[in-house]
């Protein structure tokens, strides 16, 4: 097991918890005195000479934290199971450690891994349309299918559908928060960030019993800008705290994204003002957000295909309610589940697994083309579960979207 904190985390630790040290200001004294352990012996009419500190900050500075807070926090970390990771520890996200405001240390609990310097961050609303939700959930599977790790807020709208996404997928996703690890916020995404700690890890900057603050949040933007190569805007009004992670995300010359919204919608004016600006390269599908990555976006288009091999492939059967005019039987006679043969003929592929919204909107479709509308009425299932249902069968290559607002089952061929 790996410890809470290192020796030299300690002293970084030591600064993350002084009145007046904050990111930049520490960025400052390493750049003035060489580094965290040589600042402890920095009195404060030395300290006066760095830029914005002045003879009352600069005392604040050399006294520090109360003699046992440094203690009471690793003790609080280890009990909730989070390490402590200081910017001039190995394993310290490099996307953070080049920026010129990172975070002194690093709350972190779960697993951070080299691979997620591959990250792609999905921000948005929080009061998102289906639309929105639909998209973020659908861009968080292709993400995460093509191998990217999916950073966001764990806020409600669209950071939960983007995590729901990759989960979904089976990949990996970071949630940045806007408070301390000791609990979950907002509180009915618990499960969900239960889930990401299985693939993924919870990161924050702020103390573990720091609390939910709106000041809190520009900070935790900048973090989640600086974990990724780009950033993905889904559905933001004009003024919208995703905007200001887009903005950052430029300011570290990182890619800004966004997905088009309905012109008339003001949900969709912040993401479409960035096209317009060309502040944002418009995005439809996950090719588009390959072809600005260049390199990266090369060597990740092998597992980004691979949903695609699946299409037309094995399709799953199980119950369901009665389907709508025009379904067919969910298998064919004699039950079971149709294959197609693999490549070359050399077998079937697997069978996708299918969440249980998933199956049950299948279970509904025949091979002849049906409205959505008419699936929406018979499912049974929220409005937004439904859409961002058909949308997970048709990234597995299961159904097919016709013109009119009709969707079928894709055929065996």
């Amino acid at each position: 097991m790996r410890e809470t904190i290192t020796q030299v985390g300690r002293t970084y630790l030591r600064w993350a918890l002084t009145d007046g040290v904050g990111p930049l200001t520490f960025s400052r004294l390493l750049i003035q005195f060489g580094d965290a352990e040589t600042l402890l012996g920095v009195g404060a009419g030395v300290l006066q000479a760095v830029k914005g500190i002045g003879p009352e900050k600069a005392e604040r500075i050399a006294r520090g934290p109360a003699p046992d807070e440094i203690e009471r926090e690793i003790d609080a970390a280890a009990a909730a199971g989070v390490r402590i990771i200081a910017r001039a520890d190995p394993d310290y996200p490099e996307g953070l450690r080049r920026l010129p405001d990172a975070p002194i240390v690093l709350y972190v609990k779960g697993e951070l891994r080299p691979t997620d310097a591959l990250a792609i961050a999905v921000v948005g609303s929080r009061r998102c349309t289906i639309y929105g939700s639909e998209q973020a959930r659908r861009f968080g599977e292709l993400l995460a299918g093509a191998g990217f790790t999916v950073v966001s807020g764990l806020a409600r709208g669209i950071d939960a559908f983007a995590h729901h996404g990759a989960v979904a997928a089976g990949g990996r996703s970071i949630a940045v928060m806007g408070r301390g690890l000791d609990e979950v916020y907002p509180p009915e995404n618990a499960a969900l960030a239960a889930k990401l700690l299985e693939a993924g890890a919870w990161v924050s900057e702020l103390p573990m019993r720091a609390a939910v603050r709106a000041e809190n949040f520009p900070g935790r933007n900048r973090i989640i800008a600086g974990l990724a190569l780009g950033t993905l805007v889904v559905e933001a009004a004009a003024r919208s705290g995703a905007l200001i992670t887009a903005r950052l995300a430029a300011e570290y010359n990182r890619e800004v994204f966004a997905v088009p919204g309905r012109l008339q919608d003001p949900m969709s004016a912040g993401t479409n003002a960035l096209i317009r600006d060309s502040a944002a390269k418009l995005v439809t599908c996950l090719e588009d957000i390959l072809d600005e990555l260049g390199d990266v976006g090369a060597r990740l288009r092998p597992a980004a295909a691979r949903p695609a091999d699946t299409a037309g492939a094995g399709l799953p059967t199980g119950p369901g309610p009665a389907r709508p005019p025009g379904a067919a039987a969910a298998a064919p006679p004699g039950g079971g589940a149709p294959h197609a043969p693999g490549p070359g003929g050399s077998g079937p592929r697997p069978v996708p697994v299918l969440s249980v919204s998933e199956q049950r909107v299948y279970d509904l479709l025949g091979y002849e083309p049906v409205l959505a509308d008419v699936v929406l009425r018979a499912a049974d299932l929220p409005p937004g579960e439904v859409l961002a249902a058909i949308t997970g069968l048709e990234l597995k290559g299961l159904v097919r979207r016709l013109l009119g607002n009709l969707i079928a089952r894709r055929g065996l061929a």
